[in-house]
């Protein structure tokens, strides 16, 4: 089996096991992402089949792909508490802190995971970590003021010890990259990130930084699929 074939055959797997913990009536936050999409289609099977529950998309794109699976969707608006949410994570230490946000849709997943009562993260065994950082931090910042913006959040990492290079992304057309909410994205290759809650707070006061993709005290548990098991962590 070749290494893209076998990370699709353990997404899967963790897709599957967290679809044992969705029970009929379900108010679901559905997460954006090639491994919450594998949990959606398989969603999608199970609502097929009979499932009640009705889900909360966190992207335009799990929106489009659960009303092509007639999963019924609802809004934060017309449903403001959840039950669970399954998301996945773009890494993840044994804390169940997550770096979150390779998709773009880190805002509406933090509140969507906020909103819930569990939050459940599904990944392969190559996003688990021991220190966060490995992947850059995407951080959503408004398009006013980026230059500003950028001076802070260099500054603000720096004065934690973390240095390194802030890339606005950039969307497969050459222009920049504009989330769901009209936002950019700034990848910050931070590096080894040891104190995430300082991070976080230090992030959280700059005016132009509207979320970052640190998941802290979110997450209630996790589901890592390797080739041979399902690794289930908890927060406990």
């Amino acid at each position: 089996m070749s290494d893209q074939a076998n990370a699709a055959s353990m997404k899967e797997k963790a897709a599957a096991a967290a679809l044992s913990h969705v029970e009929r009536g379900m108010r679901l936050g559905l997460g954006t992402g090639s491994t919450a999409e594998a949990f959606v289609r398989q969603l999608g099977e199970r609502v097929a089949e009979g499932l009640t529950v009705v889900g909360v998309p966190t992207s335009e794109r799990t929106a489009e792909l659960a009303r092509s699976l007639h999963i019924p969707l609802t809004t934060l608006d017309e449903t403001p508490e959840l039950d669970l949410t399954i998301d996945g994570a773009d890494e993840l230490d044994d804390r169940l802190r997550l770096v979150k946000g390779g998709g773009g849709a880190l805002l509406r997943e933090k509140i969507v995971a906020a909103a819930s009562k569990d939050m459940i993260v599904i990944a392969d065994a190559s996003k688990r970590v021991a220190t966060l950082g490995r992947f850059p931090l995407p951080i959503e910042v408004v398009p006013f003021g980026l230059g500003s913006t950028l001076n802070a959040i260099a500054a603000g990492s720096r004065a934690l010890g973390l240095d390194g290079s802030l890339t606005v992304r950039q969307a497969a057309d050459g222009g920049s990259y504009m989330t769901d909410g009209g936002h950019l994205i700034v990848d910050a290759a931070f590096g080894q990130i040891a104190e995430p809650e300082a991070l976080s707070d230090a992030l959280h006061a700059i005016p132009g930084v509207v979320e970052h993709g640190l998941f802290i005290g979110l997450a209630s548990a996790a589901l890592i699929a390797d080739t041979d098991a399902v690794i289930h962590l908890t927060s406990a």
